[in-house]
């Protein structure tokens, strides 16, 4: 449930409240908006007494929530929430790119990637260092010293860098390289790794799972919300159905349904959703139509001689098409495309 307050409610009365959702078992989680503060009660508030919080002094209603996530949930927080990843905003009125190859092959390959993206328009650049792959034989990434390339490709291009994290014990070791954490799709329900990516206190890049409903996805984001890490964005990367035409099927249905749902910036991952580099373009130009806040998108010199999905990954030159087409669209729906971007140096 969501308890909100008078607008001229005092500090003890707000502090009151809390003490009593604390003495009854349940978290509080404190939202402190222009005009109110609202607060949430967190955990199985089902068993919470609606009338207990209504007779405290300085709370004007109590709501319950429709949906098991709370914090995820544009209820609780309706206004939208930007996620800055390397002095890059991600859920503002400008649309964001983030490229680069599926896989760190090599220092070559990475630098020269990362040079081309950022000339193409790229705010972020992306890149595997450590690769969950379906068949064990398939190229795994090269771990630490494909995070030492991420980072050296940050500091020749000024672009934040946003890799995956596979396990728990990885997050403090990746958290040093990296800008943001991205969560794959096989990991979404992995709650462990979840807790543990909240709990660094790093942007979190969500993927949704192949076969996972939107409301599991926002229970996934409740996971790493409920840690006290905000800084949360969900990207929708195409599901599994009985459609074999495309690798997976991308759910653009999935943009505007999110956006109804959650206050939480929602990108979308053309590559992976359909698995061949010619229809990359026009789905990323439909995923921006139906207000996506960025895209994520593969990118390889080379895709002809990629390790892994090179099926799927754009030429550089075909990505710098994709960005002046998606900033046109952009535009005729009533947004930006970020342009210059600061570089903020690694700590």
């Amino acid at each position: 449930m969501m308890i909100v307050m008078q607008a001229n409610a005092t500090a003890e009365e707000v502090q009151q409240v809390i003490g009593v959702i604390e003495s009854q078992g349940f978290h509080p989680h404190v939202s402190r908006g222009a005009e109110r503060v609202v607060i949430g009660v967190i955990g199985e508030a089902r068993r919470a007494q609606a009338d207990t919080f209504l007779r405290l002094p300085g709370v004007a209603r109590v709501v319950p929530l429709s949906h098991p996530y709370k914090l995820a949930s544009r209820e609780f927080h309706p206004d939208r929430r930007v996620v800055t990843v390397g002095g890059v905003p991600i859920g503002g009125d400008e649309v964001v790119f983030i490229a680069g190859p599926c896989s760190v092959e090599s220092r070559s390959q990475v630098l020269e990637t990362a040079q081309a993206v950022k000339e193409a328009g790229a705010h972020v650049l992306r890149g595997g260092a450590f690769k969950p792959r379906t068949s064990p034989y398939s190229f795994q990434g090269l771990g630490e010293e494909g995070l030492v390339l991420l980072a050296e490709a940050r500091e020749a291009t000024g672009l934040p860098v946003v890799t995956e994290v596979m396990a728990p014990e990885q997050v403090p070791l990746v958290a040093r390289y990296a800008d943001m954490l991205q969560i794959g799709a096989r990991n979404m329900q992995n709650y462990a790794l979840l807790r543990a990516a909240g709990a660094s206190g790093m942007p979190v890049l969500l993927k949704r799972g192949m076969s996972a409903t939107l409301d599991e996805l926002l229970l996934a984001a409740e996971y790493l919300l409920s840690t006290g890490n905000e800084q949360v964005v969900l990207c929708e990367r195409g599901i599994r159905t009985f459609e074999t035409a495309t690798r997976n099927t991308t759910d653009i249905n999935a943009i505007p349904a999110l956006k109804a749902r959650t206050s939480l910036p929602v990108i979308l991952d053309p590559s992976h959703s359909t698995g061949h580099w010619a229809y990359v373009l026009p789905v990323a130009r439909a995923g921006i139509a139906a207000g996506a806040d960025g895209l994520i998108v593969e990118v390889h010199p080379r895709p002809e001689e990629a390790l892994s999905d090179g099926a799927q990954s754009l030429k550089p030159e075909r990505f710098a098409r994709l960005v002046r087409e998606a900033r046109a669209i952009a535009a005729a729906v009533g947004r930006s495309a970020l342009h210059e971007v600061p570089h903020v140096a690694a700590d």
